[in-house]
């Protein structure tokens, strides 16, 4: 058994490689061979959202606080509020993130294959964005 205290990982900016906007990542849990999960607390300041990306073995996504979007690709843009549990399916493009307007904080969780949870994409327009 492993207890991770509150706060004893320091924050992180979101890499403005993967994100627009004012994003904080708190990893509270990272798992090692041969366990595959990991996760991450993300608060996305208003207008702040991930670039478009997939998961190999898809996304869990639990919305704690605030108002948020998601869309998938081909798909619209989708209203997320606290409580609103968001899966997306292995391979699916899409992004997530705050609305324009409002902040939005969600637990994100992943499993790794070959040690990548993540694959990153081109930035959403802000047209998409905006569900223009």
């Amino acid at each position: 058994m492993n207890i991770l205290r509150n706060a004893s990982k320091p924050s992180a900016k979101g890499s403005p490689d993967y994100f627009t906007g004012t994003v904080r990542i708190d990893s509270p849990f990272q798992t090692t061979d041969p366990a595959r999960v990991g996760g991450a607390i993300v608060t996305f300041e208003p207008g702040a959202r991930t670039a478009w990306h997939t998961h190999p073995l898809g996304q869990t996504v639990i919305i704690t606080s605030g108002l948020g979007w998601a869309q998938r690709e081909g798909g619209p843009r989708e209203e997320i509020r606290p409580g609103d549990i968001v899966w997306f399916e292995p391979g699916e493009k899409h992004w997530h993130g705050a609305t324009d307007k409002t902040a939005m904080t969600h637990i994100a969780i992943a499993e790794s294959v070959n040690g990548s949870a993540v694959d990153w994409l081109e930035k959403v327009t802000d047209s998409d964005y905006l569900g223009q």
